[in-house]
């Protein structure tokens, strides 16, 4: 950042990092309220949210935390975050699966397995 001071301008420097402090907040303040709502009318409806659009919102929350921090890898990093195609590759890069799984479990679904009451063994 004191390079890019002394390139562009002390002031105009001290202008990105506030620009990309406040475009952080807009970005974390609009996901958490995303999420918030999504996460209500999936209790309400009793609906199963996927793996990947909860990983979406929660990547699109990351990058307005990487665009709080102040500094120029973080910001591209954040940026890189924030276009759909990249994010989706650097989520499967990471490990995650972009596919649904197989069988999800919904309300109602049976529960299998063993069990034994201790009350009816002989201790």
């Amino acid at each position: 950042m004191i390079q890019l001071g002394s390139r562009i301008g002390a002031v105009q420097a001290m202008f990105y990092v506030l620009a990309t402090f406040v475009l952080g907040l807009a970005i974390l303040r609009a996901q958490g309220m995303e999420i918030v709502n999504k996460l209500r009318a999936a209790q309400g409806g009793g609906a199963v949210l996927p793996q990947q659009l909860l990983a979406d919102e929660l990547a699109l929350g990351l990058a307005g935390l990487l665009l709080i921090v102040p500094g120029l890898i973080t910001d591209v990093v954040a940026v890189l975050v924030l276009f759909g195609p990249l994010r989706r590759k650097l989520f499967a890069a990471l490990g995650g699966s972009t596919q649904h799984s197989a069988h999800q479990s919904r309300p109602g679904d049976p529960i299998e397995g063993e069990f034994r009451r201790l009350d009816d063994d002989d201790l």
